[in-house]
């Protein structure tokens, strides 16, 4: 199971990289955000469990979601109206930004069987482990483009895992978070999705 999931993790890699990913400017972007922070928090930090997070999320990540959302590859009506116009410097000046600020987790989070299925998959219907992926502390893989998921909102994450799993979001580019989700009961979207709202801050 480690070797394919090194070999996994590795095509999403190769996938993410499609792009070429100009290096942004924070202060330039905190001031480009303006419109974002209404909803994600002026430190990227959401009003609501419902919203991302965009605090301390890496910069690859967030400029793919934001060509995604225009390109139509990933679908919300919310969003493809906001980022429409932005364009490449402005989307990399805006994910710098995102990208330094600090990530609040929810303290109170406490889920042993989360936990576990973040650290250890499930054996039984070969689940891989989140970390084997996004890292033990949650931190994602920045160069390959590999979401930071420590201290995400919980309704946001369990949101995320059920489109991935009904088949709503298909911008996984290599199918993984599909496959992945489609293993997961309700009870396990809800346990790790709380587990990782407290890994992060």
């Amino acid at each position: 199971m480690t070797t394919l999931r090194l070999i996994l993790c590795l095509l999403i890699s190769i996938s993410a990289n499609t792009y070429v990913y100009a290096e942004g400017n924070p202060s330039v972007g905190q001031e480009k955000s303006a419109s974002c922070q209404g909803c994600h928090g002026p430190d990227g930090n959401s009003y609501s469990p419902d919203w991302p997070n965009l605090a301390s999320q890496n910069t690859a990540y967030l400029a793919r979601q934001i060509r995604d959302f225009q390109s139509g590859d990933r679908k919300d009506p919310t969003m493809s109206a906001m980022v429409t116009g932005l364009k490449q410097a402005d989307i990399a000046d805006i994910a710098a930004y995102f990208s330094i600020q600090a990530v609040k987790g929810d303290a109170s989070a406490k889920s042993i069987p989360g936990k576990k299925l973040y650290e250890g998959g499930n054996r039984y219907n070969r689940t891989p482990a989140c970390a084997g992926c996004h890292g033990p502390n949650g931190i994602g893989n920045g160069p390959g483009g590999i979401p930071s998921l420590a201290g995400q909102k919980a309704g946001y994450t369990a949101k995320t895992l059920r489109d991935f799993k009904s088949g709503a979001r298909t911008n996984d580019r290599s199918e993984m978070m599909q496959a992945i989700a489609a293993k997961l009961s309700d009870k396990e979207i809800e346990a790790v999705s709380r587990f990782i709202s407290g890994m992060g801050g």
